[in-house]
């Protein structure tokens, strides 16, 4: 009877290795793939080290391009037209930034430079999807997307002078049923027409009613569409801190189904980000779809005749005048220049976030990275906009050590093309190295990234960023800007017919 047993024991071992034998070589061969000897491709990458965050792979691979995609993934020679030796630098996913409003041909260039190849303006968005996207039609450097916007849609329909954000009526008055009626209509409208997701800003929108905020979360639900909110409150002062703004959108996505993300999650939290953290995660494990994000700084940026600046502000957010930054000058505020600067209008920089906030959240594996970058208005800009993926990969990965290359590079691709692809199937396509990819993707020398840009001199762009590809196309190269090529494609959600 024991020797049976042994017999059967030793035979189970087998059936457990071969399977597992079996696993290894279909994952090899999925992900190095073998190429016809005679195959010639638009452009190869030689010698990187491919790392890709979905299936784990990590070696040595050459990279076959042809027609956008990449078509080959092999350890042994590939033939290009072109190529590229990528020997001694890391080839990843181009990166994916869910939260940029600088969505301009110079803010592009230096996101090229930062490793971006797919820029989504998703917070604020757009009240007109169709005249968004055909704005950059064939003009764009990189990859572009947009969300159908709460706060341009209110502005649109209570009536507000702000350009950008709501400065009058939109910001400060409450809307009737037929407003919110009329609101849902053009949400819903906008979805229809390929908006990625709902954007919402409560905190430039006070005066929204909850029962508003669950209406535009109606329409996203409707159509399987995230919601990417700021908070209604930021801050630590209770009772309308950052634990209950983000209690308020948690409750409307578990109301109405709607999926959610949570913008930039260490300026609503401050101090009591792991809190709001914590907040998400127990969304998560009790089956909601929540989401969140962080930049890797310890400053926001934000217009200075918003209502996040109306009255009781540094009570709010523990700050005074002297934490805020005025970015036509560079001069920090006082009382009298914070009432001047308000009646102009203008973006301010706020000194507000611990630092080890900002470790807490990027070494947190649920945290994305995303810049909410700025128009580029000024001198003295947030540097966020040109410098956030190669400041955490250069400062937090290479020299602080808060967390690893290849958890820095799934927080950047794979983890925001995954939020969207559900709604948005291009996204199955981007964020992955992989056969049958669109062929975005970012080339760098990982003892030698790191982001240039400062709060002192912002419009720098970063270093070690070699080569980035857009469907194919070289948009840097060699660290430089590559003139004349316009490559970036609308990234959209089907439009309904």
């Amino acid at each position: 009877m024991i020797a049976l047993r042994s017999i059967r024991r030793r035979n189970v071992v087998c059936v457990i290795v071969a399977a597992v034998s079996l696993l290894a070589v279909s994952l090899a061969a999925m992900y190095s793939h073998a190429a016809p000897q005679d195959a010639m491709y638009d452009l190869v990458i030689l010698n990187g080290r491919v790392m890709d965050p979905e299936s784990g792979l990590d070696a040595q691979r050459n990279v076959g391009i042809s027609d956008g995609k990449i078509r080959a993934i092999s350890a042994g020679v590939l033939h290009g037209k072109t190529t590229i030796d990528a020997q001694g630098l890391v080839v990843a996913p181009g990166f994916i930034d869910l939260h940029e409003h600088g969505q301009e041909p110079r803010n592009y260039q230096f996101q090229a430079h930062d490793g971006v190849t797919t820029t989504l303006e998703l917070e604020v968005g757009t009240a007109d999807v169709d005249g968004w996207y055909a704005h950059r039609e064939g003009k764009a450097l990189i990859n572009y997307g947009v969300s159908i916007g709460h706060i341009p849609v209110r502005m649109k329909v209570i009536g507000d002078p702000g350009l950008f954000l709501p400065t009058g009526d939109a910001a400060h008055k409450p809307a009737t049923p037929e407003q919110i009626a009329e609101m849902r209509r053009q949400i819903e409208y906008g979805l229809q027409r390929g908006a990625l997701a709902v954007g919402m800003g409560i905190n430039y929108t006070e005066a929204a009613s909850h029962e508003e905020i669950l209406e535009m979360f109606r329409a996203a639900a409707k159509y399987h569409a995230s919601v990417h909110v700021h908070l209604r409150y930021a801050g630590v002062l209770e009772p309308m801190d950052g634990l209950a703004g983000i209690e308020e959108v948690i409750a409307a996505a578990a109301a109405t189904g709607a999926p959610l993300h949570v913008v930039h999650i260490t300026s609503m939290g401050l101090r009591d980000t792991p809190q709001l953290i914590a907040a998400v995660e127990g969304a998560r494990k009790n089956g909601l779809d929540v989401t969140t994000e962080c930049y890797p700084y310890t400053a926001g940026s934000t217009a200075l005749q918003s209502a996040i600046f109306d009255p009781g502000w540094q009570e709010r957010q523990g700050i005074t005048y002297h934490d805020v930054q005025w970015t036509e000058t560079g001069e920090r505020l006082t009382a009298e220049t914070f009432e001047k600067y308000r009646k102009v209008g203008g973006n301010v920089v706020v000194f507000s976030i611990p630092e080890e906030m900002v470790r807490t959240a990027l070494a947190n594996p649920i945290v994305m990275v995303a810049s909410d970058g700025m128009p580029i208005t000024g001198p003295k800009i947030h540097p966020r906009g040109q410098a956030t993926f190669s400041r955490v990969l250069g400062h937090y990965v290479r020299e602080e050590r808060t967390l690893d290359l290849m958890t820095a590079l799934r927080k950047m691709t794979l983890m925001p093309a995954q939020r969207l692809e559900q709604r948005a199937p291009v996204f199955h396509d981007k964020g992955r190295i992989r056969v049958g990819a669109d062929a975005d993707i970012t080339i760098f020398d990982p003892q030698r990234v790191i982001d240039k840009a400062t709060f002192e001199e912002p419009l720098q762009y970063s270093e070690g960023i070699e080569f980035v590809l857009v469907n194919g196309v070289a948009v840097v190269k060699n660290g430089k800007l590559v003139d004349g090529v316009f490559p970036g494609k609308a990234a959209r959600a089907p439009i309904a017919q």
